[in-house]
């Protein structure tokens, strides 16, 4: 049974930093593209990154890139979304979601639906 789970999230002051990981098990997720989505109150879940196993290519958001980085532990099984300078508009549930689909363009890697495991989300608040 393939499981993501995410961890790191919490309440923060604007301007800190957060690193939410996402552990895969059942699954090995070298032969796998891992995704970071967000989802605010209110609002669609949307892309925030995403990192092919194996090669570590990284796609992200124009608007993330200054601020959020994308990577992973082999070793692990892990993946990590390190956000910096977080700001009250951050706030969200960020979720971790992996594929074994080959994808090549920012359009695949972006596309929510093309994502077949998902995690149960990990809750980021920034507020002082």
């Amino acid at each position: 049974q393939v499981q993501l789970v995410e961890s790191g999230g919490g309440l923060v002051q604007p301007g800190g930093s957060l690193r939410l990981s996402c552990v895969g098990s059942g699954l090995t997720l070298d032969d796998y593209a891992l995704g970071w989505f967000r989802q605010a109150p209110g609002k669609k879940r949307e892309f925030v990154a995403a990192i092919t196993w194996i090669g570590g290519n990284t796609h992200l958001p124009d608007s993330m890139k200054a601020r959020f980085t994308i990577s992973r532990d082999s070793t692990k099984n892990t993946g990590y979304l390190q956000i910096n300078f977080l700001a009250p508009e951050d706030t969200a549930v960020y979720y971790c979601a992996a594929k074994d689909r080959p994808s090549y363009s920012y359009a695949e890697f972006s596309d929510i639906n093309s994502y077949d495991d998902w995690g149960q989300g990990t809750q980021v608040t920034v507020s002082s």
